[in-house]
């Protein structure tokens, strides 16, 4: 465990589904001593049917996403720890928006952002969002190796459509925050430590808020 180096309280470390938000989130949380956040994805009982049938599970595998990603961040402010210790959280409510955004009708999304807007009302915001990006390829390779059987048949089509609600919403955004798009294709973050030491040392630095575009020496 080492001495925190870098000058957020609140990191949030997204990305589309297998480009490493969580493997990742774990390993500083670990080395640094952070109260880590991680999404509950596993406990979301429509989630296998939804890869089945989307449109059906659709609105139930959303719905269920954002309350549960509410209550998680709902305990952590009435505990006041997000400021009393350092967070790495595995992802930002925002993406709950954008998830919907992508899976739902339109009927069915008007309706989901209204409860959205709601909820995300009194959420403090990271000190620091980093979005992970790899290739499609790469993300269905890293699904393939981490073998959850009900990712297997996520299509290449939904994590295009997926990355690019992510990559629309930092162009379209005016973030009072620093964002940063990484590019960490090809990257290993627990295989090759100097990719971690690379990715560590962007995370010392003092961005302005706004997007910044940075790439993760390989």
């Amino acid at each position: 465990m080492s001495e925190f180096p870098f000058p957020y309280r609140f990191i949030a470390i997204e990305g589309n589904i297998g480009a490493g938000k969580t493997t990742l989130s774990r390993k500083i949380a670990e080395d640094f001593d952070c109260k880590l956040i991680l999404e509950q994805f596993t406990d979301n009982p429509f989630l296998p049917f939804f890869y089945e049938n989307p449109e059906r599970y659709a609105f139930p595998v959303e719905l269920f996403f954002m309350t549960e990603r509410h209550k998680q961040l709902q305990e952590l402010a009435a505990q006041q720890e997000l400021f009393q210790q350092t967070i790495v959280s595995d992802y930002f409510f925002w993406k709950t928006l954008l998830f919907a955004r992508n899976n739902l009708n339109p009927e069915e999304f008007r309706l989901f952002q209204r409860l959205f807007q709601v909820l995300n009302s009194t959420f403090a915001k990271p000190d620091l969002l980093v979005y992970l990006y790899r290739s499609v390829d790469g993300l269905l390779n890293n699904i393939r190796n981490r073998n959850r059987s009900y990712e297997q048949e996520i299509s290449p089509d939904y994590l295009a459509n997926i990355q690019q609600s992510y990559l629309d919403f930092f162009h379209k955004t005016t973030p009072d925050f620093p964002i940063l798009i990484l590019d960490v294709e090809g990257a290993d973050f627990l295989d090759f430590p100097e990719h971690y030491e690379a990715f560590l040392d962007l995370l010392k630095k003092e961005y302005a808020p706004g997007v910044h575009r940075l790439g993760v020496p390989t």
